[in-house]
């Protein structure tokens, strides 16, 4: 027989370990699509927010990325690693590949149209009406060049596409930026959140906040 209140270590029920968790929705000005920037909470001890979701985005942020200042947590939200949503800013067409030549570990693929700028090494690279995973840009040249000679040199990038599928010549290309790095926050109408906490010792939660502005698309 088990009796409650009586175990000195919180998060232990019957012998084993669970963490408290607390469920809550972020929703200011609900007919506005919102982009929500950060994630607060004052506590006298670390949580982690074990899921973060709105209608257009989902994320999670581990304790480890929580700063504390005068007493309150703070820390800019992320998606989760691995991510693949074409509707997010970071998210790229380039145009037709021109030709494609190279080494599988250091395809080339040229354009005749620009690159840019935007597009950096580390980028995710699809290509096809269904983005297919070409592989990840280790090089790029943004932009149409003349030599002093007269040779013409198109933009172009390279591509390591050992763990992926070389693309063809007329290929529609596109990138994807790293979808941790590049977070700007979780977008959308409102925002769920689930944190929880493992201390075996007593913990206090007095609030927990976003700082939210308007989308701009």
């Amino acid at each position: 027989m088990w009796r409650h209140n009586t175990n000195p270590l919180r998060n232990s029920y019957y012998g084993t370990l669970y963490p408290s968790t607390i469920t809550g929705v972020f929703n200011v000005e609900p007919k506005t699509i919102k982009l929500f920037k950060t994630m607060s909470f004052e506590s006298d001890d670390n949580w982690t927010c074990t899921n973060l979701t709105t209608d257009l985005a989902n994320g999670s942020m581990l304790n480890t990325w929580f700063v504390e200042k005068e007493g309150e947590w703070f820390t800019f939200l992320r998606e989760n690693t691995g991510t693949l949503d074409w509707r997010e800013r970071s998210a790229n067409g380039i145009g037709a590949a021109n030709t494609v030549v190279g080494p599988v570990a250091a395809v080339v693929i040229d354009f005749i149209v620009d690159v840019g700028t935007i597009i950096s090494v580390g980028d995710s690279v699809y290509f096809g009406t269904i983005p297919t995973f070409a592989g990840f840009v280790t090089g790029v040249i943004p932009f149409e060049t003349t030599t002093p000679l007269g040779v013409v040199t198109l933009a172009s990038i390279t591509v390591d596409c050992t763990t992926g599928v070389v693309p063809a010549p007329a290929d529609f290309i596109l990138f994807i930026k790293d979808a941790v790095a590049e977070s700007h926050g979780a977008r959308g109408y409102f925002m769920e959140f689930t944190i929880s906490n493992n201390n075996t010792n007593p913990v206090e939660l007095f609030s927990v906040g976003s700082s939210v502005m308007k989308s701009y698309p």
